[in-house]
């Protein structure tokens, strides 16, 4: 494809997916939504691929949305249909069945917030900065900050970060429990990485269904999510990795899982 927006590199057994559009902040058009999408198809269809690692090329991991596309193209009917696109992709994306780590190369504002949120595991460059900014001009957040954001560093932060239209610090969003981990800038891409690593060496299957049991689990009372958690043990029992897992333990070597 020629002038890619979103480029994708496999390292070890991780998928990097890079939004590719310095010059705009790696904003969000059409386009960046359809090879998104794309790239998330490759992703969940190679075997080989236990995990992805959604980053940025620049100064920015993703602006949000290109405004000056938004107000040159979109009525309230291509509005509606624009952010009915970001929440499609967006949404499979969180629901994708491999661990998403985002890796915070910059700023990270309104629609990039939003695409961060759909990721399960956050590492940001000291650089970094993390606001909602829709507030700023005039607009309400339509890829999801509003239900997902309180969810994770509750209300009364994500409302702050809501009205007022901030941009804070990477440190200070890793205290309010939305980055996991905050590194020097060159070692952005290490970091995560090693993480992969980690990760590379686990059941993927296994790997699939803790990640569903947490994303259900949450949106589940205590007793339901603690049951389907051990009806979920009892089809895992059946799995060849987990039989696999306990005779590398009961051998002490290390185990070779299929996935399966």
């Amino acid at each position: 494809m020629s002038n890619p927006v979103v480029v994708t590199e496999i390292r070890n057994r991780a998928m990097w997916i890079r939004l590719n559009r310095p010059e705009a902040m790696n904003s969000l058009n059409p386009q960046v939504l359809r090879e998104l999408d794309l790239a998330l198809d490759e992703a969940q269809r190679n075997a080989e691929v236990v995990c992805v690692v959604l980053t940025g090329t620049g100064r920015a991991f993703c602006a949000g949305a290109d405004l000056k596309h938004v107000r040159s193209e979109f009525d309230a009917v291509g509005s509606r249909d624009f952010l009915g696109e970001v929440e499609r992709v967006f949404n499979r994306l969180e629901r994708l069945p491999k661990p998403v780590i985002a890796a915070l190369n910059g700023i990270t504002l309104a629609g990039g917030l939003e695409l961060l949120l759909c990721c399960d595991l956050v590492v940001a460059a000291a650089s970094a900065v993390v606001g909602d900014a829709h507030a700023n001009y005039g607009l309400l957040p339509g890829g999801g900050s509003s239900v997902r954001l309180p969810r994770v560093i509750g209300s009364t932060r994500a409302k702050y970060l809501l009205f007022t239209g901030d941009s804070l610090p990477a440190a200070e969003m890793q205290a309010a429990g939305l980055i996991n981990q905050v590194v020097d800038d060159p070692l952005l891409e290490d970091a995560c990485q090693a993480i992969a690593d980690k990760m590379a060496t686990k059941s993927p299957l296994g790997l699939r269904r803790m990640k569903a049991l947490v994303d259900d689990g949450m949106d589940q009372p205590k007793d339901t999510a603690l049951r389907l958690e051990l009806l979920a043990c009892e089809v895992h029992a059946m799995s060849d990795d987990q039989r696999e897992g306990l005779a590398a333990f009961q051998e002490k070597r290390v185990p070779r899982f299929a996935g399966r």
